[in-house]
Parts: structure tokens; sequence; C-alpha cells
């Protein structure tokens, strides 16, 4: 049991961790066992994520005064927040990690502005993260570069054609 003043440090620190997340998810956890809550716990921590198990009653006051307010109505029963700078990750391992354990539920989360539904979320879990999309990039910027490079180091009967080829389109 918390007495005031653990309550008001708990409200203070949750209403932090909820302002700085850019991503907040909401699960149930119920029938999970130690073993799979640490191994979840570990998974997200290698990527900079909490994974908190929460008290509803104070963490819905702690809610009132940011901008997840519209989450309280979520935590009900045996909930966990996962908060993170990174929404997709947080997504991938949660989806992930409820498709082998049925027993995590994922609820529904924040990202941003925008308020998520369990399908929403397992939408943001497809997208790809972001050394994906910077590696998709790199290689589209890359490809006509390369194509230059092999014209212009290609002997010139090949030039010709080329540019024969070009010229009846």
């Amino acid at each position: 049991m918390m007495n005031k003043e653990q309550k008001k440090l708990y409200i203070n620190d949750m209403t932090s961790q909820f302002d700085k997340a850019e991503a907040v998810i909401v699960t149930h956890y119920q029938g999970l066992t130690v073993t799979q809550l640490d191994d979840l716990r570990k998974r997200m921590r290698e990527h900079g994520i909490k994974f908190k198990i929460t008290n509803n009653r104070i963490t819905k006051l702690a809610l009132e005064k940011t901008r997840c307010k519209e989450l309280s109505n979520l935590f009900k029963g045996p909930t966990a927040v996962a908060l993170s700078e990174d929404a997709i990750t947080s997504a991938k391992i949660l989806t992930k990690f409820s498709k082998e354990n049925e027993n995590l539920k994922i609820l529904g989360g924040i990202m941003g502005a925008d308020i998520l539904d369990v399908a929403g979320v397992k939408n943001v879990a497809t997208l790809p993260s972001i050394e994906e999309a910077r590696a998709k990039i790199v290689g589209i910027l890359r490809s006509p570069a390369q194509k230059i490079a092999s014209i212009l180091l290609a002997p010139a009967s090949k030039i010709a054609i080329l540019a024969l080829e070009k010229s009846k389109k």
C-alpha cells in the first residue's frame, strides 16, 4: 500500500513519463508468468522502451494532466503500459509477443496526437522501422547514381546503342 507522499511521487513520475513518450501502448498481462514478463521487459529495454505495470486508479489521475487522458478508459484490470519514443518498434515488439503469448492483450494506445485502437496498433506494427525506411531511401538514392556511373564507364559503342534505343522511343 502506498502512502500519500508515495502516491504523489507516482502521479508526478507517471505524468512526466506520459508527457515525454511519443507513443503509449496499453496492454493487459493477466496470465503471463514472471518469466514471460521479464522476457518482454528485456526485449523492450533493448530498444529503450519502458514497460510498466500500473496502478490503474492512480495512473488515471496522472493521465488527467496529459495528452493521453483519452486512454484512461483502457485502465481496467491487470494493466501495463509501453512508453517509448518509437511507436513502430514498441508496436512490433508487443504485437509479436502477443502472437507468441496469447495472455498479452493489446488494448490500444496513442502515437503522437493520434489515438489508436487494437487494429491501429497492429497497423503501426506493419510499418517499416526508422532504420528500414532510411535503408530504403538510401537504396533509392543510390540506384540512379549507379546507373549513371555504369553508363559513363561503358565503352563508346554501348553508349551509342543506348542513345539509338532512347531516340527510337
